[in-house]
């Protein structure tokens, strides 16, 4: 599916203030994908505004609607090769948050992955997949709430996946305080050198400080191009694997890509070390 972005306001510059550059209670736009997903989607209707997309109400009325497997943003097949590099051993152990009905962690678990954890804010969408998934020992899904994982010890993972939970979060309402929460969750689960792979339609000029603020974090930069109109990625803006220059505030990127190019984020946040007292 084609998708051009429409900016959340949390995509909104303001040079007032250059750590909390939003106001959660403006209204927002919502991501193209979600956007262009609704079109299709006439037993739901318009959602009273994109702070819904922050709600587990809305998407337990969504999967209950909408049973079939949906991919946010990319499919497996088309990031594996970045997966494989970050991931590079099959017996490591993977969180997917924000799972939806994704098959991504079928595809993951097929490709010899052996331990995918997967969870999500709406049980609707759990249990189906716990029903779906009875029979994969390899995966697993829970019902949590990403600001709050406390089920799981610190340093359990060894990398952290995420198509869209955090441009969702950042759709809703007191959007930086939940998503700096979130990341916080996603840095205690992490170990040490362990990996959050975000794959967002969110640019360097409005992720980057986000991420930086929230997390000790070193941080590669890499893109992929938007889906093409048969569900698969068009061709490379360059080698998925081949990270893209980044400095401080993020601008170097428009050298590269030019303006409001066609491809998805992927911030791939290594966990560093506390350093030794």
């Amino acid at each position: 599916m084609a998708t051009k972005a429409p900016r959340c306001s949390c995509d909104k510059p303001d040079h007032s203030h250059p750590q909390l550059s939003f106001n959660s209670e403006n209204k927002t736009q919502i991501p193209s994908q979600l956007v262009a997903d609704k079109k299709k989607t006439m037993t739901l209707g318009t959602p009273p505004s994109s702070q819904a997309y922050g709600e587990p109400w809305y998407w337990d009325n969504r999967y209950a609607h909408e049973p079939a497997p949906f991919d946010w943003y990319q499919k497996y097949s088309a990031l594996a090769p970045l997966i494989r590099f970050y991931v590079p051993h099959r017996h490591q152990r993977v969180l997917v948050v924000g799972c939806g009905n994704s098959v991504f962690s079928e595809e993951m678990v097929n490709d010899g992955y052996e331990d995918v954890v997967n969870v999500d804010i709406s049980n609707v969408v759990i249990e189906a997949m716990q029903a779906k998934y009875s029979n994969r020992q390899q995966l697993k899904y829970i019902k949590l709430d990403v600001r709050d994982m406390s089920p799981f010890q610190a340093g359990s993972f060894d990398a952290v996946i995420d198509k869209g939970t955090l441009d969702s979060i950042l759709c809703g309402s007191n959007s930086r305080q939940n998503a700096a929460q979130m990341l916080d969750e996603v840095s205690r689960v992490l170990k040490d050198k362990g990996v959050y792979i975000l794959i967002t339609y969110g640019s360097p000029v409005y992720r980057l400080s986000l991420l930086k603020d929230s997390c000790a974090w070193s941080i590669k930069l890499h893109v992929i191009a938007k889906f093409g109109p048969e569900g698969s990625s068009e061709q490379p803006v360059r080698g998925l694997t081949d990270p893209i220059p980044l400095d401080e505030s993020g601008s170097s990127v428009e050298d590269v890509l030019g303006k409001n190019p066609e491809v998805h984020y992927i911030y791939v946040c290594t966990k560093e070390p506390k350093a030794k007292e």
